[in-house]
């Protein structure tokens, strides 16, 4: 719509394969999700029901509805499947996420200490049925894991199957990725960009300045996660420079 008037960066459209804005519904009911489609359904590549909140939503099909309608795709919280696993319940999960319509669905360990080698599986065994976004980082705010950690576990993950991996940032920006004052940990993020291909990852950044960052650093179509509903104009405003924060970055003379 503004190309003809302003020079936009270069910015991938629908279906995307990278620039992923991947949301957080944390209980959005019907009316909210039909107001967040009708203003920004064309920069939502795919919502997560946070949590195991799935498990309690009233309206949930007509949830789903309203996404289906709009063409953006919805997955489950990996809490649920981390719960599934606990309970010996994964398949009779993965046969309701089917059930649901829904074709991606996130494996993580960040609450259950699943064993590697036991996640690595069950990533592997629901990559054959679905599209798999696999977490990795910590959600404890007193734990810090070393860079090198993350690199074997997100290869781990992409080996197992994964289609993305999602690196933690948890729902305040407070964890994982960032520090507890929410400065982004960019030695490490620097040392993961270093091995992997940054469309392989999700980066986990519900706050404006952590996607600022990102953005800054690694282009308009980076793929962002955890961003709250209430953020995906403001977001897709951060990648075409149509904010103060990158618009010297994408529009300086």
């Amino acid at each position: 719509m503004l190309d003809d008037l302003i020079p936009l960066p270069a910015r991938s459209a629908k279906p995307r394969t990278t620039g992923l804005t991947h949301v957080l519904d944390g209980g959005l009911g019907p009316a909210e999700v039909e107001s967040l489609m009708a203003s920004a359904s064309s920069h939502i590549d795919v919502v997560r029901l946070g949590w195991g909140s799935a498990l309690v939503t009233d309206d949930l099909a007509e949830k789903l509805a309203i996404y289906a309608r709009h063409d953006v795709p919805v997955m489950l919280g990996g809490t649920l499947t981390e719960l599934a696993w606990r309970h010996g319940r994964l398949d009779a999960l993965a046969d309701w996420i089917e059930k649901l319509g829904l074709d991606r669905v996130e494996v993580s360990s960040g609450t259950i200490a699943i064993p590697a080698e036991e996640k690595a599986r069950i990533v592997a065994k629901l990559a054959a049925r679905f599209t798999v976004y696999a977490e990795v980082g910590e959600k404890a705010t007193d734990s810090i894991m070393a860079p090198y950690v993350w690199v074997e576990e997100i290869r781990a993950m992409l080996d197992a199957g994964a289609e993305l991996v999602v690196c933690e940032g948890r729902a305040g920006g407070t964890a994982g990725l960032h520090r507890t004052t929410t400065e982004t940990r960019t030695g490490l993020v620097e040392e993961i960009a270093h091995v992997f291909d940054t469309a392989q990852l999700v980066f986990e950044t519900p706050r404006d300045d952590q996607q600022t960052w990102f953005i800054q650093r690694f282009g308009a179509d980076v793929n962002l996660g955890n961003v709250p509903p209430q953020s995906v104009i403001s977001l897709a405003s951060l990648r075409l420079g149509l904010r103060s924060d990158t618009l010297e970055h994408f529009h300086g003379s």
